[in-house]
């Protein structure tokens, strides 16, 4: 009385192969271009942090991820102890190193 007669829809046609391709054309593309955008450059600037890490030398001048400046003092395998100021020396992880300076910049 209140509810009306539902009426079955007609099927819908079978979908193709090539729909469902069609359909993650759009996905594949972001996957692309997230990868030349974001993951690609990400992994370079790792690749050049680690090998500027390795080539660290006593007497190199360098800023920390903190902003502290200062001379390389002593090399450790995983530690690094920079000098600040006369006879003030910190010591710090390596990868904490984001900047290596020319010679001569710090005074």
């Amino acid at each position: 009385m209140f509810i009306s007669n539902a009426y079955a829809q007609a099927a819908a046609p079978a979908a193709s192969p090539e729909s469902g391709l069609l359909g993650m054309l759009p996905l594949v593309l972001m996957f692309v271009v997230l990868y030349f955008v974001m993951i690609r450059p990400q992994m370079k600037r790792q690749k050049e942090h680690k090998a500027m890490i390795e080539a660290l030398a006593k007497g190199d001048e360098v800023v920390t991820a903190g902003g502290i400046a200062g001379k390389v003092s002593k090399l450790g395998d995983s530690f690094v102890h920079i000098e600040v100021a006369n006879g003030v020396e910190l010591q710090l992880q390596r990868s904490a190193i984001t900047q290596v300076l020319p010679k001569g910049s710090l005074k």
